[in-house]
């Protein structure tokens, strides 16, 4: 097995484990049961349909050859160089410039941009942005990504639904008048979300790094990346991209990053360290 493949087959059994305890704590041994059947189907799910889910919840639309042509011969040039399958191309239409890779293997690979790192790169920066997320498709982290997005996602609207349940009566087979298995459910609908999130963050800085130093190799033009992150972590500070938290992590930059919370849980290294790790790995480029 891959190390990625280990690392997805991680990420399964630990976002498993947290529905299974999630569904005990909101409903008994009845809920443990419920859990995993619910976990059995979304880790099917989020294996097989994992690029669709992460596409919805990132609020992109995936478009023709027609409809962007220049992005379309850019990712094909790049996906030649590289010797990969030519991705899907989508975007979003928002004005905060970022970009991200999903799908569940390279030959179901889809590149996404924002309509504002259309307006805001010059076309060498562009076109490392877009190696860099061949990177992540070459270097085979789009399936834990989508997975991750999928899963925790998943996780995080089953403890909404079990905030409800507490509401309206909550449940029925605690000892003792209930009140330890309330508390008890209340942690763990609070605590099942930041679970999931972490187990994120376990599995996603390393691969900036590496999508990085992969991109900088394709594109020949590491210097190009460098400038680009460092516009699109200047704009995401202004301008936020509003998607699903979950899906986060897909993203070349932290697109939450004007928010204070979302810096708690950051997937994404510092840019300024992945600047400096691009420019010097250009100074050697040039010796």
């Amino acid at each position: 097995m891959t190390t990625n493949g280990l690392k997805t087959a991680l990420l399964l059994g630990g976002l498993t484990g947290v529905l299974l305890l999630l569904g005990y704590a909101i409903g008994g041994e009845a809920g443990l049961v419920m859990g995993f059947l619910f976990a059995a189907v979304m880790n099917l799910g989020a294996y097989w349909f994992s690029d669709r889910i992460a596409l919805k919840m990132a609020g992109a639309r995936e478009v023709s050859e027609a409809e962007a042509p220049e992005l379309h011969s850019l990712v094909a040039n790049l996906a030649q160089v590289s010797g990969l399958p030519k991705p899907r191309v989508a975007i979003i239409q928002s004005d905060a410039p970022n970009a991200f890779a999903t799908g569940r293997n390279p030959q179901n690979a889809l590149i996404g941009v924002t309509a504002g790192i259309l307006e805001i790169l010059e076309p060498r920066e562009l076109s490392a942005v877009l190696a860099h997320e061949l990177g992540h498709v070459r270097n085979r982290d789009i399936l834990i990504g989508a997975v991750a997005a999928t899963i925790a996602g998943a996780v995080t609207m089953i403890a909404q639904m079990g905030h409800y349940t507490l509401m309206f009566g909550g449940r029925g087979d605690d000892d003792e008048g209930g009140g330890g298995g309330i508390l008890t459910t209340l942690l763990m609908l609070i605590l099942a979300p930041l679970a999931a999130i972490l187990i994120q963050l376990a599995i996603s800085r390393s691969r900036e790094f590496g999508a990085d130093d992969t991109g900088a190799k394709l594109s020949g033009d590491p210097e190009a990346l460098a400038r680009a992150l460092e516009k699109l972590e200047a704009y995401s500070k202004r301008i936020p991209l509003p998607v699903n938290p979950a899906v986060s992590h897909l993203f070349i930059v932290a697109p939450l990053t004007g928010l204070s919370v979302q810096k708690l849980f950051s997937s994404h290294p510092p840019t300024a360290e992945r600047v400096a790790r691009l420019r010097e790995m250009g100074s050697t480029l040039n010796r």
